[in-house]
């Protein structure tokens, strides 16, 4: 997503302090961000937009730690728009806080004082389902990236089948596939078509956390744990209590957690950094990879009791390049999109466009085509769209960056494109590996792919 992707955000806290940080943290995420100090006047701000997230503090009475003021406060929000995204800030003892608040119907939670990387995902992510929730039609699954689970090819249709007949089951799901495949799409639409689907689906994108944050972002921790443990923490498999828990990018867990992940599923109880008593969980886990089935089953990087546990389903999505007829009902959804979005005349695609986009192999999947069809749209104007608008490259493998006849490609973003592109492939789209080749951190890639549609 590039810069001020989203329209809206407000926050609510009764310290200037706070709503100052969160301001300068949470600015390009938002073309506007509203900071108001009481109860009244969130919902006076609520009431005149409609903001893709409200991020509320749960304590607004000096010296409270009970939440009462925040959890009203959050009830008459979702009672004035039952599809707004909240997410509670909470501190203190701030793991019953974070359980109530999800309970209520929070979409999720950041615990002061918060990393800003953390904060930076967590309404991101909340945003992305807002504006999903938006554009999708009634009865499709929808998830996070705005995209309903749009396919009838026959690789799509067993994956529709899959997923109607493991939803209503408590089962563990594992999803396979490559980047931008749309394996959330498929965790959300399992999540909505279960009997928990009442509760809270939490997510936790283990590529997009710092190695070392992993276990208490995972199984939380008590005050004094560690150096920076200032308050307790509830973990986010605590926080998916009653509901779904899904684990993104599972193969970035790292080989010393794995155990601890497994004696969690297999007990359904957590114990938090630090503590030295187990708390019970009722959750059921979906979880997602790009390893390949050879990978996983590696012992060097994937535990195989963990993995059994995991996979009793397992969906592999395919690439669109193995569903080519499903690519003209995404390219019409992405037009009408984005063409409302942007106040755009829905421009017309020529059928030897058409035919390029269906022929082009799409590396970065569903989410490239999503990107390119935006930029299209942008671009274009009312103008018959043509494959130039969509910025395709060829559908070799890797461009190289000389060739006996040319000078070197000096373009920085096709040059950083291509070398994000082949350091993925090198490592099978392993984000871990990628990263460490590119020098990067996983975030950073993160960034890299979302920018350049891989």
């Amino acid at each position: 997503m590039g810069m001020a992707d989203f329209d809206c955000c407000i926050i609510v806290d009764d310290d200037e302090d706070i709503l100052v940080a969160a301001r300068l943290a949470l600015r390009g995420l938002f073309r506007e961000i509203v900071t108001v100090s009481s109860p009244d006047k969130a919902l006076a701000a609520a009431a005149g937009r409609s903001p893709d997230v409200i991020l509320l503090d749960a304590n607004f009475a000096r010296g409270a730690t009970d939440a009462q003021e925040g959890l009203a406060l959050l009830d008459q929000l979702l009672a004035a728009d039952p599809e707004a995204i909240i997410v509670m800030i909470t501190a203190h003892a701030g793991v019953n806080v974070a359980v109530d608040a999800m309970k209520h119907g929070a979409t999720d939670f950041v615990s002061k004082p918060w990393e800003n990387d953390r904060l930076v995902q967590t309404v991101r992510t909340a945003a992305a389902l807002r504006r999903s929730r938006r554009a999708a039609p009634a009865g499709q699954a929808a998830s996070s990236n705005g995209a309903p689970l749009i396919g009838s090819a026959p690789a799509m249709a067993r994956v529709h089948s899959l997923i109607a007949r493991a939803a209503p089951t408590d089962a563990n799901v594992l999803v396979l596939g490559e980047n931008g495949t749309g394996k959330e799409l498929v965790a959300r639409a399992l999540h909505d078509q279960s009997l928990r689907a009442a509760k809270p689906m939490v997510t936790v994108d283990l590529g997009a956390i710092a190695t070392e944050l992993i276990d208490s972002e995972l199984f939380g921790h008590v005050k004094g744990a560690f150096t920076d443990a200032r308050a307790d923490r509830i973990g986010r498999i605590q926080a998916a209590d009653g509901g779904t828990l899904f684990l993104d990018e599972i193969g970035n867990l790292p080989l010393h957690l794995q155990p601890k992940l497994l004696t969690a599923l297999e007990q359904r109880q957590v114990t938090p950094v630090g503590a030295n008593k187990a708390v019970p969980v009722d959750i059921r886990v979906i979880a997602a990879t790009n390893m390949t089935t050879t990978m996983l089953r590696d012992p060097r990087s994937f535990r195989q009791d963990l993995l059994f546990r995991l996979n009793t389903v397992e969906i592999d999505l395919p690439p669109l390049r193995d569903r080519r007829e499903d690519i003209p009902a995404l390219i019409d959804h992405y037009l009408a999109h984005y063409a409302a979005r942007y106040g755009r005349t829905h421009s017309t695609v020529p059928p030897e466009t058409r035919a390029a986009l269906v022929h082009h192999d799409w590396p970065g999947n569903v989410r490239a085509l999503r990107h390119a069809v935006e930029r299209a749209v942008i671009l274009a104007g009312d103008a018959p769209l043509t494959p130039d608008h969509f910025a395709l490259l060829p559908n070799e493998p890797a461009l190289r960056m000389t060739t006996a006849s040319s000078a070197p490609d000096l373009n920085l973003d096709r040059v950083e494109r291509r070398l994000v592109e082949e350091a993925l492939k090198k490592h099978g789209y392993n984000i871990s590996a990628a990263a460490q080749e590119l020098g990067v951190s996983r975030a950073a890639l993160y960034r890299r792919m979302e920018k350049h549609g891989l």
